[in-house]
């Protein structure tokens, strides 16, 4: 019996470490271990059982500006089959959120939610993207994408350049709710100060969301000086 409990609270604890990696990206084992009141060994347990079971991935810790000396810190991601374990409880969730929501408001008032919800989202990246030349701009926002789980990538064309996203952890919200896609289009032409189209989407059944910088467009300013944004192009 007491071998029963003991694999039940590991089994607790193991889903806690997941959680707390889905809502605050990939995190250290020492951040782990503060923010979950646990040892760090503990977290170092449950976290190479999620490593086993292919729902977390170990990668190195990006360091922005002078490294410092000694071996990076390594971080821990959910992969996608980490997160599909969490999406559809959430969603359904969230749906009916958003549903309650749009009777209550309209649509409006769910274009409002969407924008609010990604206006952290906009300040981080901000951040991330300061100072960098406006041509290097759409690959560093893929790399800081796929540390927070997007699975990102970019890629050049004749016309412009291309960001996919092979991940979306509120695809299944968004088939309903598409200001959820809407809103994400909108912070990104902010954020890179260029007119964007998103020509397609997971929610919509494409199996990328791609968003197009139309190279004729794109801006020759600072991310924060001249920020235009479109969502034109929308896949339906």
């Amino acid at each position: 019996m007491s071998h029963e409990v003991s694999s039940a609270d590991d089994l607790s604890t193991r889903e806690r470490v997941a959680e707390s990696i889905l809502a605050n990206g990939p995190s250290t084992a020492s951040a782990l271990a503060e923010r979950l009141g646990l040892t760090p060994a503990a977290v170092r347990r449950h976290l190479e059982a999620l490593l086993e079971s292919g729902q977390v991935e170990a990668r190195e810790q990006r360091v922005r500006g002078e490294r410092r000396r000694g071996r990076p810190a390594r971080v821990f991601a959910l992969t996608d089959a980490g997160r599909d374990g969490f999406e559809h409880s959430y969603d359904d969730l969230a749906a009916q959120a958003l549903r309650f929501l749009r009777d209550a408001g309209g649509d409006e008032a769910v274009t409002a939610f969407a924008r609010a919800r990604l206006a952290e989202f906009r300040r981080r990246y901000e951040r991330v993207l300061a100072g960098v030349p406006v041509e290097d701009q759409p690959a560093v926002l893929a790399r800081a994408l796929t540390e927070d789980g997007f699975a990102a990538s970019t890629s050049s064309t004749a016309l412009g350049e291309q960001i996919c996203q092979h991940h979306c952890p509120v695809a299944h919200v968004a088939e309903e709710f598409p200001q959820l896609c809407e809103a994400e289009t909108e912070i990104f032409g902010e954020l890179l100060g260029s007119h964007v189209q998103r020509l397609a989407t997971i929610a919509h059944g494409d199996g990328v969301c791609t968003t197009h910088l139309p190279r004729a467009t794109q801006s020759t300013t600072a991310v924060s000086h001249n920020p235009v944004s479109s969502t034109e192009g929308e896949s339906s």
